[in-house]
């Protein structure tokens, strides 16, 4: 079971990243407006996503690549709180807006387990 979770995160990370990468539209949307250069933040953390993603799947860096997504996750939790409680974000449901909060320290404990 630990090596297909480990599996599906890894596929995760590397969906998401080709996403920041060909769909940026909704990255850059919840950017916050206090962090600056917000495409090339989007197009770096897509390809940190990428990297680390295939980094789990090789014994070699899967510690290091664990402890890069948790710090990448620690990094983009601004974007998860500005799109909570955003006013331009009213429209979208609470339960996708808050939830992704708590969310978020599920998928850092998730990548933690491999560190």
């Amino acid at each position: 079971m630990k090596v297909f979770a480990l599996f599906l995160m890894a596929s995760f990370y590397v969906f998401a990243g080709i996403m920041h990468l060909i769909k940026p539209g909704f990255f850059l949307k919840i950017m916050p407006p206090f962090i600056p250069y917000h495409k090339e933040l989007v197009f770096l953390s897509g390809i940190a996503e990428i990297l680390l993603g295939v980094g789990l799947l090789f014994p070699d860096t899967r510690s290091m690549a664990a402890i890069g997504l948790v710090i990448l996750l620690i990094m983009v939790f601004p974007a998860n709180i500005y799109m909570a409680f955003g006013e331009k974000f009213q429209s979208i449901s609470p339960l996708i807006r808050f939830g992704r909060l708590p969310l978020q320290y599920l998928l850092i404990w998730w990548a933690w387990i491999y560190k």
